[in-house]
């Protein structure tokens, strides 16, 4: 089996595609054999050893993929050999066939492409959760949203998802190119945070008061200012780090206008934590997952991948995450689906 295998911690640039071994299938498993997975920032900090969680070398990086059930575990009930599935994975994904736990294994629907269905169970899985699970953002029809990174994966989820809940929807993007991309996925108002200071505009359009919830991949300065054009009882929530710096939150802003500061890491619930619970919560995220499907289905998400490459070309595709070229997220698609699309 091809896929991409780090002997030893190192630079991603130093990473080449071999035969690896094939993975074992254990109980409560299915075997995949992989028609795109997904590329992304962390991945380079997973091989590199700068991730929090260090999986045991050797091991092949990718954590999302989508592809076509070949064998399951006698254990297993609700995927069948045949499926198209989308799955997050402990690790693997950046290979020809990966093994993957039924409970973070979900069905796609027919019309939903393996390279588009990559966005779900990282970038819309996260969104989603931050939106709508109650002791975080939990956005109320009626209320403003402030999305930061609006052209990124997680930001153009949030976007859509957003307006699905009824919210009036900001987004912020550092380019006119990614402010357009984020205002066709539905953003109401749009503003480029390099011009300037974007808190006077979100108090102009929000009448004085402020967001009511504020999504903030990007953090450092933008989550600083944001604390500054939240509005009285708002919600800010943390999800990433893409702009390099990790804030320190004030907290007598917080006192000042009964501020909530709520932080989501996904992999928890997907089962990267020490005493691995995604069985526990396997139920709520087979609901999410469903819940975004049908909205896919209904025409009420449209997952972009910006750039897709074949498996050979896996270093041009992290070059594109790394030099933040793209505009929702970047694929590597393999067999069939690498085929059809040309690659």
């Amino acid at each position: 089996m091809r896929g991409v295998l780090v002997k030893e911690f190192t630079e991603f640039e130093n990473l080449k595609i071999v035969d690896c071994p094939v993975p074992t299938l254990a109980p409560g498993q299915v075997r995949i054999r992989t028609q795109a997975a997904g590329i992304s920032f962390a991945i380079s900090l997973w091989v590199s050893g700068r991730y929090q969680r260090k999986p045991p070398l050797p091991f092949v990086p990718g954590t999302e993929v989508a592809g076509i059930v070949t064998e399951i575990a006698a254990d297993v009930r609700r995927v069948k050999v045949g499926d198209r599935v989308a799955s997050v994975l402990d690790w693997g994904g950046l290979a020809e066939d990966v093994v993957a736990n039924e409970v973070n294994t979900f069905v796609l629907p027919d019309s939903l492409e393996f390279y588009r269905a990559i966005c779900f169970t990282n970038s819309y899985g996260t969104s989603c959760a931050a939106l709508t699970w109650p002791h975080l953002l939990n956005v109320q029809a009626g209320e403003t949203l402030l999305v930061h990174g609006g052209a990124g994966g997680v930001g153009i989820a949030a976007i859509e998802i957003g307006k699905i809940l009824g919210a009036q929807v900001i987004a912020t993007a550092g380019s006119e190119e990614k402010l357009a991309t984020a205002k066709a996925h539905g953003a109401d108002h749009v503003i480029n945070y390099r011009d300037g200071p974007f808190r006077e505009q979100v108090l102009a359009i929000t009448g004085g008061r402020g967001a009511n919830a504020i999504y903030d991949p990007v953090g450092g300065e933008v989550f600083e200012q944001s604390l500054r054009c939240i509005a009285p009882e708002g919600r800010i929530m943390p999800v990433g780090f893409a702009g390099g710096t990790i804030q320190q939150i004030p907290a007598n802003l917080l006192l000042v206008k009964n501020i909530t500061v709520c932080g989501l890491n996904m992999g928890y619930y997907v089962g990267w934590s020490p005493d691995d619970v995604r069985h526990e919560y396997g139920p709520r995220m087979l609901a999410m997952l469903t819940q975004l499907f049908a909205w896919f289905e209904e025409g009420k998400l449209n997952p972009r991948v910006s750039h897709s490459f074949a498996l050979d070309d896996f270093q041009d595709a992290m070059a594109v995450v790394l030099g933040r070229l793209s505009q929702g997220r970047v694929a590597i698609v393999m067999d069939e689906e690498a085929k059809r699309l040309g690659k």
